[in-house]
């Protein structure tokens, strides 16, 4: 296994050390279509230069079929070996080993996440009258929340691209499920805080979803996938509203009601002392499924990987480092700490605002609140899908562009919804409000594999804990404002973090307003035949010169020597 020293990777981020995998007895050669070929099997070939070879395809999809020959594993969707045999495509109705079966555990996983982690605000109300709660009191315990998902999140992501995310997803699901069993033992203030921050931890299952899928798709349909997977998993919240307040706690407080008891109040706590066992138990077991019946990457565990010599370990030290230096991952953390840090602080605060704004029950004011998350069902993969579409037609720009116009119109009905009044108005603004939010999540995680290919795991802890920042600052303002004004407030911060849509420059790729796709580019896109042309003429040209043809572009987006998913 050969060693060197790779070149310099985006913004500051210094040398890495390239991994040369061992080549296997096969090659494949690229023919006249551009195709490679062994035998009557094919793959996308992209930029390969025809003649040259290929040493690092050792599955060769069949480009009708999508399986793979020289002795590996089949697939049974269309594979690209340039990058590492990730999907080109998605079937939703498909649950295959390995791509399709880790996209829906990866929502699954982070939906059980979500549902475990919104568990408590539909129980509020009566929550709030058993340990007699003060309105900040309550906004503390869900600023602890959410602050129980900024570390998790920053260690999730080295984790992911050391450990694999299939065993931290699995690992995560069941630390989080302790807690919320024991949800029932909370007594005062101090010890909800504390519950709540231990049942943060449940948060960082997004960035290892969004890590798993990133690791199983290629980037040209990052978009799709990580928004369909965080749309569906984020759906838990909603369902956690509905499903908890308006129905578990109803039917618990009726099953736990003694005989001849004419206030409800001591059945309506024994109802929410008792109702989070089941949502732990269900998640413990999805975490066994997840850790038994999936892969952690389109080649196998990243356990086997090692061992034999595919994948080399990974510095989790270097990795934070490398996204740390990156400028554009603190642009993409501000802004989906307007986005997602405001789901977070709806999540948790719109039964009870409901509640206490239109005089509501407890019930009817969790299924109101439930709407803002129901609207994950399609709001979040419609962002990622949109981003991807229109990178196919304008690139980067393209989704910078939407990026920013996502923010700008969730910032408008913020504002809007702090000066409704009506609570049919309320809930027709609600809707629109959580779609662009949702979708403006789903167009920010869309961006994210191009920021530095080789930690994208870790780039994604980075923005991921963004928003959970986010939730926890505007938790603060809602602590200390009355509704109307944080609304206010958490509006003109939304439009304010539009601006930085304007710096992310990310190199080989047309920013918003000025420089243009590298050639490269172009071809990967193939939005234009003539870049392709020129590319293909350049590289014959290489050849005639040095007598040496470019190897398989395994440098990702950067220039940094990578295979992705077993980064040194």
């Amino acid at each position: 296994m050969d060693a060197g020293i790779g070149a310099c990777g985006s913004g500051n981020t210094p040398h890495q050390t390239l991994w040369t995998p061992p080549i296997p007895d096969e090659v494949a050669v690229v023919g006249q279509d551009g195709h490679v070929v062994r035998g009557s099997h094919r793959t996308i070939a992209g930029d390969l230069p025809i003649g040259s070879v290929d040493p690092e395809v050792a599955c060769v999809s069949d480009y009708a079929s999508g399986s793979t020959v020289a002795g590996r594993r089949k697939y049974k969707l269309l594979v690209d070996p340039r990058q590492d045999d990730k999907a080109v495509e998605i079937n939703l109705c498909s649950t295959s080993r390995p791509h399709m079966r880790a996209l829906h555990f990866s929502w699954l996983s982070f939906f059980c996440a979500f549902f475990l982690w919104f568990t408590i605000p539909p129980l509020m109300p009566v929550i709030k009258d058993t340990l007699k709660l003060s309105p900040r009191q309550v906004w503390t315990s869900h600023i602890y929340s959410a602050a129980g998902g900024i570390i998790t999140r920053v260690v999730m992501g080295p984790a992911c691209d050391k450990f694999g995310a299939r065993v931290v997803t699995a690992v995560v699901l069941w630390v989080s499920a302790v807690p919320v069993a024991f949800t029932g033992l909370v007594n005062n203030a101090a010890g909800l805080n504390i519950l709540r921050l231990f049942v943060g931890v449940a948060a960082g299952v997004f960035v290892t979803c969004q890590s798993w899928s990133s690791r199983m798709f290629t980037r040209e349909m990052a978009g799709t996938a990580n928004a369909i997977v965080a749309g569906w998993g984020n759906l838990g919240g909603g369902v956690a509203q509905i499903v908890m307040g308006s129905v578990m706690l109803p039917l618990f407080k009726i099953l736990l009601t003694v005989h001849g008891e004419e206030d409800d109040t001591a059945a309506y706590e024994r109802a929410w002392r008792t109702v989070c066992i089941l949502p732990a138990i269900a998640t413990i077991g999805v975490g066994w499924a997840v850790m038994i019946h999936s892969e952690d990457a389109p080649r196998g565990n990243y356990k086997d990987l090692k061992r034999s010599g595919w994948m080399p370990e990974v510095s989790i030290g270097d990795n934070f480092r490398y996204a740390a230096c990156n400028t554009n991952t603190w642009l993409l953390t501000a802004q989906y700490a307007c986005c997602f840090g405001v789901e977070l602080t709806v999540n948790n605060g719109a039964a009870l605002y409901f509640y206490e704004e239109f005089n509501l029950s407890a019930e009817s004011a969790a299924a109101i609140a439930s709407i803002f998350g129901w609207m994950n069902i399609f709001a979040r993969a419609m962002g990622g899908f949109m981003s991807d579409w229109i990178n196919s037609l304008n690139g980067m720009r393209g989704r910078l562009l939407l990026q920013t116009l996502l923010l700008a119109a969730e910032g408008l009905s913020v504002l809007t919804f702090a000066h409704t009044r009506n609570l049919f108005e309320a809930i027709v603004v609600l809707v629109f409000f959580s779609i662009f939010v949702q979708a403006s999540e789903g167009s920010t995680f869309a961006i994210v594999p191009y920021i530095d290919p080789p930690v994208t795991g870790t780039v994604a802890g980075i923005i991921g804990a963004g928003g959970s920042a986010g939730a926890v600052a505007f938790g603060f303002c809602f602590q200390r404002l009355i509704a109307a004004e944080a609304f206010e407030l958490m509006g003109y911060l939304i439009l304010g973090s539009t601006l930085m849509s304007f710096f992310v420059v990310i190199p080989d790729h047309a920013a918003l307003l000025w420089g243009k796709d590298s050639q490269k580019v172009l071809v990967a896109s193939g939005r234009t035949v003539a870049a392709e042309h020129a590319h293909r003429e350049d590289s014959e040209l290489e050849i005639e010169e040095t007598g040496i043809g470019p190897a398989r572009d395994c440098f990702g987006d950067q220039g940094r020597p990578v295979v992705e998913g077993g980064q040194v």
